[in-house]
């Protein structure tokens, strides 16, 4: 783990230049999205009045003569520039991106186009909604120094299906979560199962929200940590094995996470593995497109997402190994 000024250091020398040279390509992609879109808006825009217009000549094939080629050519420029997108994707990923993740230890491997596994997340049990769509990218995996992890960003959807009275179908996605999934080593093999979920009830409704919790996630499991249960509830299906890893300290540990990142999050203990869910509603790793890339409050963004891998493993303490696996 570097510090501030480091990253600072690593962004003058390094990747300032780097984003400097893929500015060309980005205005490029800017440009092209810009009057792609626009021609097509165009031909959409004056197909009726062109239509109109011509209505004398008594041809339905005329107004599609006249304003198909507007959409004809946006849509080529628009193919064209999502050539040079991928191709400018590709480059932040490979000089900017990776250089970032070197930088907080040389050792993680990263693949920006690979992601946590449908198998991998099934096995959190956090979403029990059927998973329609799955996407991801970004992965890291590694080591901090005994304990292994995965991470990627992940966005995971359900589809539901509606007809109109005239019969027409809609499909509507809805997100199940979005955001950055991670699972670590957590040193001991547990025979129940323990979830931590954001506390809504509880903070819509206070002490009666407490009676309104109910999970398919096994029964409430109180704790002595008010602020801790302020922010979570925690469910669990053996009441004596979830206070055993909830300790005090971890406790504070979940409440720190959050007052660092002001995220909903969602972990679960299970077999031998911490998840950790935590939810964010745009794309973390991706370029920009349309504002300058060369900006250090981007990179330093990047760079805190990519420490939460340690932040979690220290916060929790699961490098401690003060617990084997039996």
């Amino acid at each position: 783990m570097i510090e501030r000024k480091e990253l600072e250091n690593l962004y003058e020398n390094e990747l300032q230049n780097k984003l400097k040279g893929l500015e060309s390509l980005r205005k490029k992609v800017k440009r092209g999205q810009i009057f792609g879109f626009l021609l097509i808006i165009l031909a959409f825009i004056f197909f009726a009045p062109v239509t109109a217009a011509l209505e004398e000549y008594n041809s339905e094939a005329l107004p599609f003569v006249v304003v198909a080629p507007i959409a004809i050519i946006g849509a080529i420029i628009l193919f064209r520039t999502y050539k040079k997108k991928k191709i400018y994707r590709e480059r932040f990923k490979n000089e900017v991106v990776s250089e970032i993740v070197k930088a907080i230890d040389p050792t993680w491997k990263y693949n920006p186009d690979q992601y946590i596994t449908s198998s991998e997340y099934r096995s959190s049990d956090l979403f029990r909604q059927s998973v329609d769509r799955y996407r991801g990218d970004d992965l890291i995996s590694g080591k901090i120094e005994k304990t292994d992890f995965r991470c990627s960003e992940l966005h995971t959807e359900y589809k539901t299906v509606t007809t109109d009275k005239d019969g027409r179908r809609k499909e509507t996605w809805h997100t199940i979560f979005k955001g950055l999934f991670f699972h670590a080593d957590f040193n001991k093999e547990i025979k129940g199962k323990t979830y931590i979920e954001p506390d809504t009830a509880e903070r819509l409704f206070g002490k009666f929200g407490q009676s309104l919790q109910m999970s398919s996630k096994g029964k409430l499991v109180k704790l002595e940590n008010p602020e801790f249960e302020k922010i979570f509830a925690v469910f669990g299906t053996d009441q004596t094995e979830a206070r055993y890893i909830l300790t005090p300290t971890i406790m504070e540990a979940l409440v720190n996470i959050y007052k660092k990142y002001k995220r909903k999050m969602h972990l679960s203990f299970i077999g031998s593995r911490v998840y950790v869910a935590m939810s964010f509603n745009k794309n973390l790793f991706e370029p920009k497109i349309f504002s300058s890339g060369v900006k250090f409050k981007d990179i330093e963004f990047m760079y805190n997402l990519f420490e939460i891998n340690q932040i979690i493993i220290h916060e929790l303490n699961l490098n401690t190994r003060i617990w084997t696996k039996e």
